[in-house]
């Protein structure tokens, strides 16, 4: 808030230059019609009216009271100057009754935008109200022709300080709405993250924990124990890595983070996955390029989702081989993951089962690529798997 308050002050305070220049300019110009007021007059209101523009040139800068004071004052000397050295003795002639209504309705009641931010300088806003009316009444003598310059200088000075009362009040309630959106956007995407990191940590148990779990439940056929226990301390880590807080590796791909992505070898990482599976009892024939570049997070989900398309060969294909084909072009690495087994009917996947659906394609598409699935009863299966470089 105290941000608001500043910028506020400085908007309030660039609208009261820019108001009593104008007024200043006005008057000015009133000033220089031949014959509308004596040499005296000219002689007092010129430099005055100087003074009173570089006072407020001052006073857009800081908003210190001793410029409005100044101004004031300046403002006052030349309405006195006016209207005490008149040309006519019977009362002010058109020029000099517009002259104090230009500096007086315009060019002094512009210090009313910086003197409405506050209470205690609500009590400077009626003085100087105060002193102006005044000197107006002062320099019209109480004439008939004093009406004018009195009506002008009323409604000039309500009608600014009611503009400036009316930004004063509305820029930190606007300003106050502005930071409740932000707020709200940032509990969204609070909300966003923990939801894709609750989905990426099911997707992370389904192709670990879950698929030892389901190996147990079927007594570890095609598996040696050796393997079995080794890829149970695996996941015991793991679990013990997500209960402590720590992040798995690799890195879970849902987190949002300002650190630029790094970009890692997919030949060198390739390695691990293809130890795993031959651990499992899985021969992977792997084909096409050996060395492909890809950002961190985009890697670490093309390969557990690489990892999860060759878990369902092992258990479900009911074939002991799988073929691996790697290929890239200039924007995408594809992933062909091909069995001989039993195949199956696609249309005839339960919707509850969502192994393949978030492990793979939910999995994919957070990091801008795609999965393809081909399969039939008997004649085996095929998926296709595209992530951006």
């Amino acid at each position: 808030m105290q941000r608001i308050f500043k910028e506020r002050d400085r908007l309030l305070r660039r609208a009261a230059r820019l108001t009593g220049l104008a007024g200043a300019t006005a008057a000015l110009l009133v000033m220089l019609v031949p014959g509308g007021l004596s040499l005296t007059a000219l002689f007092w209101c010129l430099p005055l009216l100087l003074v009173k523009v570089y006072c407020l040139y001052l006073l857009g800068r800081s908003g210190r009271m001793r410029w409005v004071v100044l101004i004031v004052l300046a403002g006052v000397g030349i309405i006195l100057a006016v209207g005490l050295t008149g040309t006519h003795p019977s009362g002010l002639n058109l020029v000099e009754e517009t002259v104090i209504g230009c500096v007086a309705a315009c060019a002094m009641s512009s210090v009313a935008l910086v003197l409405v931010v506050s209470s205690a300088r609500l009590v400077g806003l009626l003085a100087a109200f105060g002193v102006t009316l005044a000197g107006v009444l002062a320099a019209t003598g109480g004439t008939k022709g004093s009406l004018v310059p009195l009506a002008l200088t009323t409604s000039g000075w309500f009608s600014v300080a009611l503009v400036g009362w009316w930004v004063a009040q509305s820029v930190p309630r606007v300003m106050e709405r502005i930071a409740a959106i932000g707020r709200a956007h940032l509990a969204e995407r609070h909300a966003s993250e923990l939801e894709a990191q609750r989905r990426q940590d099911a997707r992370l148990l389904h192709d670990t924990v879950l698929a030892t779990l389901t190996l147990l439940a079927h007594s570890g056929v095609g598996v040696s124990p050796a393997a079995l226990r080794l890829q149970a301390a695996d996941d015991a880590r793991l679990l013990r890595q997500l209960r402590l807080g720590g992040l798995p590796t690799p890195r879970r791909s849902g987190v949002y983070t300002l650190e630029p992505a790094t970009e890692s070898t997919l030949g060198s990482t390739l390695e691990s996955v293809k130890q795993r599976f031959g651990r499992m009892g899985l021969d992977v024939d792997w084909h096409g390029s050996g060395q492909v570049l890809l950002p961190s997070d985009v890697l670490d989900s093309f390969l557990l989702a690489l990892g999860e398309c060759l878990e369902n060969v092992r258990r479900h294909a009911g074939v002991a081989r799988a073929d691996v084909t790697i290929t890239d072009d200039d924007s995408t690495v594809r992933a062909m993951v091909t069995d001989a087994g039993v195949g199956f009917d696609i249309r005839g996947v339960s919707s509850e089962r969502l192994g393949f659906a978030e492990s793979v394609v939910a999995r994919l598409r957070d990091v801008g690529g795609n999965a393809r699935l081909f399969s039939s009863p008997g004649s085996g299966t095929t998926v296709v798997l595209e992530v951006p470089k």
